[in-house]
Parts: C-alpha cells; structure tokens; sequence
C-alpha cells in the first residue's frame, strides 16, 4: 500500500536528527540504517525482510568477490558477479514482472496459469540497481570493497532516496560512508533544497496534478482538442516537479546527514533535442543504463547497425523499468527511436536550427511520450493521443476546457516559469546583491523559506491528493 513519506518525515525526522547527531561517529551509520529500515518497515512491514536478505546478499556477495580478486581469480569473480546480477534480478523480475508474464502468457490458445496476488515493494527498482552498481563496481575496480555490513545497509537503504530516488552509485558516496563531516553550512543548505523540493510537490504537482486527475477519468472519446492538451500539459507538469521535487528533497536531506548526492534534473523541459532531454531528465537512470548496459554492449564503437541495436535495447529496458505494462515498453522504444533518428538523421538540422525551434519540436515530443506513459493500459493511452488531434470529433474547444483554461492560467504560467533557470538565476543574483549586508541578506534568505514551509504544512493538512508518481516504479 503506498503510504505517505511525507506523514513520516515530518513526525519523525526531528527524531532521527537529534539521535544522529548526538551519537558517536562511530554510531552514525547504524543510526541511519535503523531508522531506514524503520521508515521501509513503516509503509511496508512485510517487505522490510526482503530488503534485509538484499542487503545480506549483495553484502556477502561483494566480500566474496572482493577476496576472489584478490587472490586474482578473475575468471570466478566475473561468475560471481554474473550470479549477483541474475539473483538481483531475478527478486526484481519476481516481484515487479510476474503477474505481467503470466496475463501475457494466457493469452496464448491452451493457456492458463494462476497469476498469483503480488505486491510490488516500493522502491526496489531503485535500491536494486543501486545495489547492482556497488558489485559491478567493485569487479572494475572502481569502489573499495565494503567491509561494513551496517555501512553497506545504510548505503542500500538510505532512507532520503530510498523510495524514489535519485540512484546513488557507490563511487559517489562511499568515500562519506567511512568518513564524513556534517557543518551547519551543509545543513542548512539542506534544509533550504528539502524546502524547494517540497514547494514543487506540494504547491506545484498536486495542484496541476489534480487538473490532471480529473480529465484523465473521463473518456478520451468525450474530449475536445483544448481539454486533452490541457490535460496533457498538466501531466507533463506534474510529472516533473512531483519526481524532481522528491530528488531536492533527497539531495537535501542527504546533505543534512553529510552526504553529497548528485542532481537529478537539470530543468529538462528547456532541452534542445531528445538527446539533451535525456542528459538533463532523471540523470541518474540514463547514467546508470549507460554505465552498465550501452557501454558494455559495445555502445557505439561497432557501426550504425550495432548502435542501433544497442540503442534500441537500453531504451526497451528503460521502459521495461519504469513499469511491468506494455504502454512501458513501447514509451521506451518511442525514445530509442527518436534518440537513433536525431543521431542519425536529425542532428544536423538541430544544429543550424533556431533554438526556440529545437524546444518547441523536443517539448512536443516529449509530451507526446507522457501521453503514452501516464497509463496503465496502451490502448488507454493511444486513445487519449488520439483525442489530441481531435480524433474523436469533439471541437477544437469547449466550455469545459476553457474554464479549466482560465481558472487554471496563473497556475499554468507559474508552472512555466520554474521549469526554467529564470527564478534561480534572479535569486542568486539577489543573493550577490545582498551579500554586502549580512543582515537584511539573511532576513531575504529565511523569510521566505518560512513561508514556503508554513505554505506547504497548510496545504498538507489540508490536501486529499497527495500522489507520488514513482513510488510505483
């Protein structure tokens, strides 16, 4: 059952912060992992036993293979890590794929297989891959081998990110795994990124999400041209800063307990070709399927054929990840292709092209590529495609979506405008502004972070839509 995060941040993150900071280095870790599991055990207390066996698997995994390499048995290290990698994901293919196996399955003439009741653990696609990039790490010899079952446990289960990310390689923490130095500086960094990241979810995606909501129930057939790109772009929007504002949250809270965790978006909806969207959306999946799938599948050292191929694969999967649904794989082959198409065809015309053009034409695409994502069904989603080119003969327009248009429009343009760098970039200059006196520049600083919170502890109390979109991944 999904469960609020947001419930137990705010009762018990005060809690995990005063014990963290008040035992002994040497005890940090063992505090962070506790109460991950706590946090895991709380939404989900059946599946808290599996996230224990992950931890105890790949943890004496790792060790094995470590001391295999050492004794400079390469030939039974790379068995070993062949092992990990199916047995990772063999759990994930279990608990995420089965049920979507077996209803495929018995649409074959003579088939009928019981599809057993299984409930898909949150986050383990997340801490899975994490997981699988500590040991193919480790064989490369990128990341030392971890000694500590508790620090390798807190790595896994970071309570932050644990639920949605961003997918944190071992390489990028495991030097503050052993050694890290918490400062107020880095706190409250922290606690200004958790803030903004809170603001984008609570202000932002739920109320666009809802508008959502509530075209999406109705049937495509019975929508008009405005009322389908209206809800189209409000997908889009909600999408971004629900995923985006979980990752500022992460970072934040990251930074809080001494961690440096890597970005995550880099306003994506500016991009100037699908190539750039994928550089700037979700930045550790397309790191972690490069490192780990296109590279050593050759990438694209072996012809166009090949990189083809290899493109191909690596986005099927990227689909296949994101869900256990057809509409998922074909929303990943959408972007291999297109991906190929500006490699190939394309690139040269994105060059020369104005870049209010390359936006306009990446946007578009990218949209269009939510429409398929954001159901369950393929067909649901094809139909709904369908209803934005007026497919279904209802109008270009309608009363129902021009009162969504204008009672939503301030929402709309402010949705806009933090999608780009514009209000940071006015902030931080602001910022040097003030920065000559101290006082009225942190009197600028906390104020409005006081109202951003006290806004988003309004409107949870409140709220009786407060999704999160990749809990389900």
């Amino acid at each position: 059952m999904v469960f609020s995060s947001l419930t137990f941040l705010f009762y018990f993150l005060p809690a995990v912060l005063a014990v963290y900071f008040l035992v002994p280095r040497r005890f940090k870790n063992l505090v962070l992992l506790i109460f991950s599991l706590a946090f895991y055990g709380w939404g989900e207390p059946v599946y808290i036993f599996l996230m224990i066996f992950s931890i105890l698997m790949d943890y004496g995994l790792g060790r094995w293979l470590h001391a295999r390499l050492l004794r400079g048995d390469q030939s039974g290290a790379r068995q070993l890590l062949i092992l990990s990698v199916a047995l990772n994901l063999a759990l994930l293919a279990f608990f995420k794929y089965t049920g979507f196996v077996l209803d495929n399955l018995n649409r074959l003439p003579g088939v009928q297989i019981s599809a057993p009741e299984i409930a898909l653990p949150i986050g383990i696609s997340f801490y899975t891959f994490q997981a699988m990039s500590y040991l193919i790490d480790l064989y490369r010899g990128n990341v030392p081998v971890q000694k500590s079952v508790v620090a390798f446990g807190a790595y896994v289960s970071l309570f932050p990110q644990l639920i949605a990310g961003p997918i944190v390689r071992m390489a990028t923490v495991s030097e503050e795994l052993a050694d890290r130095r918490e400062s107020a500086d880095l706190f409250s960094s922290g606690i200004r990124r958790f803030l903004t990241g809170l603001g984008k979810k609570v202000l932002l995606a739920n109320n666009i999400g809802a508008v959502w909501a509530a075209i999406s129930t109705q049937d495509a057939a019975a929508l008009s041209v405005l009322t389908a790109w209206i809800g189209l772009a409000a997908f889009t929007f909600q999408i971004y800063f629900d995923f985006s504002g979980y990752s500022d949250m992460a970072i934040g809270l990251g930074r809080m307990f001494g961690f440096h965790f890597l970005e995550n978006f880099d306003y994506p909806y500016t991009a100037v070709s699908i190539t750039d969207f994928w550089r700037r959306w979700h930045i550790s999946l397309s790191t972690w399927f490069r490192e780990y799938v296109y590279i050593p599948l050759g990438g694209n050292r072996r012809g166009r054929g090949r990189q083809l191929f290899n493109l191909l694969v690596v986005w099927m999967l990227t689909g296949v990840w994101h869900g256990a649904s057809w509409n998922f794989v074909v929303w990943g082959l959408y972007f291999g292709l297109l991906l190929a198409l500006e490699k190939f065809v394309l690139q040269p015309f994105l060059c020369k092209a104005p870049r209010w053009v390359c936006r306009l034409y990446t946007l578009l695409l990218v949209m269009i590529s939510w429409g398929i994502f954001a159901f369950d069904s393929l067909a649901d989603g094809l139909g709904y495609l369908w209803a934005l080119v007026g497919g279904y003969g209802r109008g270009l327009w309608d009363s129902v979506g021009l009162y969504t248009l204008y009672t939503h429009a301030v929402l709309l343009l402010l949705l806009v405008l933090f999608s780009t760098p514009l209000p940071m970039r006015l902030y931080r200059r602001a910022e040097r502004a003030l920065r000559p006196r101290p006082v009225l520049a942190g009197t600028a600083e906390i104020v409005p972070l006081l109202l951003l919170g006290g806004l988003c502890v309004a409107f949870l109390v409140d709220a009786s839509y407060n999704p999160f979109l990749y809990f389900r991944f």
